[in-house]
């Protein structure tokens, strides 16, 4: 049973405790960063925007995590299975980076020695603009990218811990905008163009518990004459209110069940992400196989800090079904699927 959150309120009460667990299409609760009760240094916030083609893809990442902060950039060549990650940490940010407290409105502006960033909110849709210094070699990134024809419908969802009563994970992911514009990486120009170009934005806030692990995966792009896009989690949290499972098609929302990520796994049970995986959801409304092009991993370890990812780029191929019972087929939809954990 998903339960949906229908009525707007504060996203905290005033003991600091989620105020509904559940699932929307829209921002629906309101979050204020000032009512948050479990631990100023606990405190996440983060924008992370995928921009997309056939060819190509950037990641670009602003966080707070309060003890520190990182602007992160990321280039994937999608057709030589290459990338390029790098990022500025920035120590002791305590909220001073100044992420907005909705993801509807409010800009998001940095600039240091290394990086300049901003993400903003314009007439016509979402501009990205960065320039990240020394990024390969010598040679510098620099993207100017717009947003455009975002959906009506989103994936919010309010999550509870139970372990603990004051932390909460608040999250929107909008999929499938459509983007347009320039990057310039390794003196060459890249160029996303409306027509087979797509972007979408994961706005997280939030209080953790120390240790997690999630799986997540999303995908946009056309399929049957639809602009079709998908989100796909599970791993942390009470999720007993609702899943995070959500289809998009034309930017309406379609809801799940659960979904499991099939990982498949060597005879000593350590996960292959550079095969096959399957994809599969519990009413029956998703049956997806996904065929890895490239993992992008990481793993730091920093004493308490641990950080072990990966987000692995490919391809969908299946069916999914609407929730007026029609049968959307996908083939060859890209997309990614990861699993990270994190000690933080």
């Amino acid at each position: 049973m998903q339960h949906e959150i229908q009525v707007p309120a504060p996203l905290l009460n005033d003991d600091g405790s989620l105020f509904e667990a559940g699932y929307a299409t829209y921002p629906i609760l309101v979050y204020d960063r000032s009512l948050i009760k479990g631990g100023k240094m606990r405190i996440k916030e983060w924008d992370y925007y995928l921009i997309q083609n056939d060819r190509y893809a950037v990641a670009l990442t602003c966080d707070d995590n309060s003890y520190m902060g990182m602007m992160s950039v990321s280039f994937i060549d999608l057709e030589h299975a290459k990338e390029i990650t790098k990022s500025v940490i920035i120590p002791l940010t305590r909220g001073r980076i100044g992420l907005p407290s909705s993801p509807a409105y409010g800009d998001i502006e940095y600039k240091s020695r290394r990086v300049e960033l901003s993400f903003k909110h314009e007439e016509e849709g979402r501009r990205l603009r960065v320039l990240f210094k020394r990024f390969k070699g010598k040679e510098p990134f620099e993207c100017d990218i717009l947003l455009t024809e975002e959906p009506r419908d989103s994936m919010v969802i309010a999550t509870p811990f139970p372990e603990k009563k004051t932390a909460f994970y608040y999250n929107q992911k909008t999929v499938a905008m459509r983007a347009s514009g320039t990057v310039w990486y390794d003196r060459k120009k890249y160029k996303f163009t409306p027509g087979n170009s797509f972007g979408l934005l994961d706005w997280g806030r939030g209080v953790w518990t120390y240790d997690n692990t999630w799986y997540w995966s999303a995908a946009q792009g056309m399929a049957g004459g639809h602009k079709l896009g998908f989100n796909l989690g599970y791993g942390f949290g009470d999720t007993s209110a609702a899943s995070e499972n959500m289809l998009f098609v034309d930017g309406i929302a379609h809801k799940l069940e659960s979904v499991e990520f099939a990982i498949p796994k060597d005879a000593n049970g350590r996960e292959q992400y550079e095969e096959p995986w399957r994809f599969t959801s519990s009413d029956g409304r998703l049956e997806l196989d996904f065929k890895p092009i490239i993992d992008r991993k990481a793993k730091i370890s920093l004493g308490v800090i641990m950080s072990d990812q990966h987000q692995v780029f490919g391809r969908f191929t299946g069916f999914v079904i609407l929730d007026n019972g029609e049968r959307l087929n996908i083939e060859n939809l890209l997309g990614f699927a990861e699993k990270v954990r994190n000690k933080w």
